[in-house]
């Protein structure tokens, strides 16, 4: 068996023959890139989104301690840190009691020479996202998100 060297010829274009064999070389090896590519791009916004959302309801737990520790009437602070917190959440278009969020306001407690008075907001991220998710991507955000707030009562 003998073994043809490979002959490689100038064009008149001034590229080479052998050029025409690896053309598709370059169109296989983007689509084997591509799909990886597109999961991590998708797996960075629904992470982005994620964390915005955790913010949110960050926020919203805070706001609705801050509405109940300057009502007056004990028995409007909860009525009140309830409406304080879906304010904060309309931005995301979320209600207590609707849609995975839940939202709890305790009792007063002693805290050191007062009382205190914990909100707690938890949403079902996992089964409920913000942002559609890349297939196996949903595995990487919280089953749950879950913050609390404890403020001293005026």
């Amino acid at each position: 068996m003998t073994v043809k060297p490979r002959v490689l010829r100038w064009r008149s274009d001034g590229r080479r023959d052998a050029d025409r064999d690896d053309r598709g070389a370059a169109a296989i090896e983007f689509a084997l890139i591509v799909p990886i590519l597109l999961l991590l791009v998708f797996a960075m916004i629904s992470f982005g989104m994620m964390l915005s959302f955790r913010q949110t309801l960050s926020q919203a737990a805070a706001e609705g301690a801050r509405a109940a520790a300057v009502e007056r009437d004990p028995a409007a602070r909860s009525t009140e840190a309830l409406d304080a917190v879906n304010d904060a959440m309309a931005a995301v278009d979320k209600e207590c009691g609707s849609g995975g969020l839940v939202c709890n306001v305790g009792a007063a407690t002693t805290c050191g020479s007062g009382q205190c008075i914990t909100v707690t907001v938890t949403y079902a991220y996992r089964e409920n996202p913000t942002v559609a998710t890349a297939p196996f991507a949903d595995q990487l955000l919280p089953e749950q998100l879950e913050y609390a707030a404890t403020v001293r009562v005026s």
